[in-house]
């Protein structure tokens, strides 16, 4: 029966897309008179509607014969930004080049989105945020779950465009405006050029490919100043290590060799030119790095409450300032991620565009990020964490991190709206001042109370 209905909405989907870009408002209401009198001339010997019936039948034919003979020799060109952000209207241009010797006008431009349409797995497997608070019937139908997977596969719709008079072989740019409406990638497919027939009720449709794909970044938070406590820490290898495998040290200067140094420390080209042995020297080197850990694990692809953790995430990516200092970014997605930003390294817009493509870890469990976080626990001067529960694992690792000394911040996103008591903060009880509990629809509020 599921599988029907998968079927079906596909069908109804297709058909109403291409009804709304093909007719008109004009041709829609036609239409509209053309069913009525269907319905009400049903009986000749009564009534005369059965005229009109065939008056408005006549007339729609000879619309969309009409669109047949639209000719056309367009070109087009997207001009993108680097990427956008969710929640935010993106601005964007298309230069529309009329190739024809002939004045173009009346014409629309419509975008083609990669096709939004759930296959019958996610359909089956991914409910609605708000479907528990539905009544059986739509629960069981899922029409206003295909309906959501719809919205967030296609990211953002843009109406249609109205354009300018075009030009004979001449270049026309027009600007389009979308509010993406979650994070990932928006991938475009083509153009559509549409005319309406001369009567204005069918419109006559060019398609042309034109593929590109634009990454929507996490939306993001206005934080409180954030200030993590936190001293120095020994990195080994130094900043160097942060973005390469090795053991290297900062260095220094150059000075003479000594008995016992290494062969491998020796600087031969000075050597050469000094004429006595010179080795590098090193030293070791301390800063600050914090981490920020986010949680990814949970049974089902999609949630508000891992959208919410992402966002947060991104928005104190923006917020830590990384000049001289170092930030983790530490994940599970297929694998354990840590991904390093400051200090010459990465920049936030990097992480920014990491966060953009996290997705759901579905199949292991938190113990998985466990031995991930405690390998670099000897590095970290503060850590931030970002979890979707607080159940025994997640408690046991801030307990771990507690006891290594590292300050901690965590930040608990839950979706219990009710006024029943907060959970026990376990290890967090003596500092209650850095352990949050983030409400979804309160979390802009809960952020500014940290």
């Amino acid at each position: 029966m599921q599988r029907i209905l998968h079927h079906l909405f596909r069908l109804i989907y297709v058909t109403k897309k291409w009804f709304t870009r093909r007719f008109t408002p004009g041709g829609r209401m036609i239409l509209l008179c053309l069913a009525a009198s269907a319905v009400v001339g049903l009986d000749t010997k009564s009534t005369m509607a059965y005229q009109a019936f065939a008056f408005l039948f006549a007339i729609v034919v000879i619309a969309m014969v009409s669109s047949m003979f639209f000719r056309y020799r367009f070109s087009a060109a997207r001009i993108l930004p680097r990427f956008g952000t969710a929640g935010v209207k993106l601005e964007y241009r298309i230069v529309v080049h009329n190739r024809t010797g002939k004045i173009q006008s009346g014409l629309k431009l419509f975008e083609n989105y990669e096709d939004p349409c759930p296959s019958f797995k996610e359909f089956i497997e991914t409910p609605e945020p708000e479907e528990r608070k539905r009544n059986p019937f739509d629960r069981t139908v899922g029409y206003y779950r295909w309906l959501w997977l719809i919205s967030r596969k296609q990211q953002a719709a843009t109406k249609a465009v109205e354009l300018p008079t075009l030009q004979p072989n001449s270049d026309t740019e027009v600007v389009v405006e979308v509010i993406p409406s979650h994070r990932g990638f928006i991938r475009l497919t083509g153009l559509t050029v549409a005319r309406p027939d001369p009567l204005g009720l069918f419109n006559a449709c060019i398609t042309f490919s034109l593929p590109q794909s634009l990454l929507i970044l996490p939306k993001r938070y206005d934080l409180p100043p954030v200030g993590l406590a936190g001293t120095r820490r020994y990195q080994s290898g130094g900043v160097a290590l942060a973005s390469s495998v090795g053991e290297s040290e900062e260095f220094v200067s150059m000075r003479d060799y000594r008995p016992g140094d290494p062969l491998r420390k020796i600087h031969w080209k000075s050597w050469a030119k000094t004429g006595r042995p010179v080795v590098k020297e090193y030293q070791d080197e301390f800063f600050v790095r914090h981490a920020l850990i986010l949680d990814t694990f949970q049974k089902i692809e999609y949630s508000e409450t891992l959208e919410e953790a992402v966002s947060i995430a991104a928005s104190f990516a923006c917020e830590i300032q990384t000049q001289d200092s170092l930030l983790d970014l530490i994940f599970v997605g297929p694998e354990a991620y840590c991904f390093t930003s400051g200090r010459g390294l990465a920049h936030t817009d990097k992480m920014q565009e990491i966060l953009a493509a996290v997705v759901a870890c579905r199949d292991k469990s938190f113990e998985y990020l466990t031995p991930v976080v405690i390998s670099r626990a000897s590095m970290l001067s503060g850590c931030i964490c970002i979890l979707l529960c607080w159940d025994e694992e997640r408690r046991k690792l801030v307990g771990y991190l507690k006891a290594q000394g590292i300050p901690i911040l965590v930040l608990v996103i839950t979706d219990d709206q009710g006024s029943g008591d907060d959970p026990d903060p376990g290890p967090m009880k003596d500092e209650p001042e850095n352990f949050h509990l983030l409400k979804l629809g309160k979390i802009k509020e809960g952020l500014m109370n940290i």
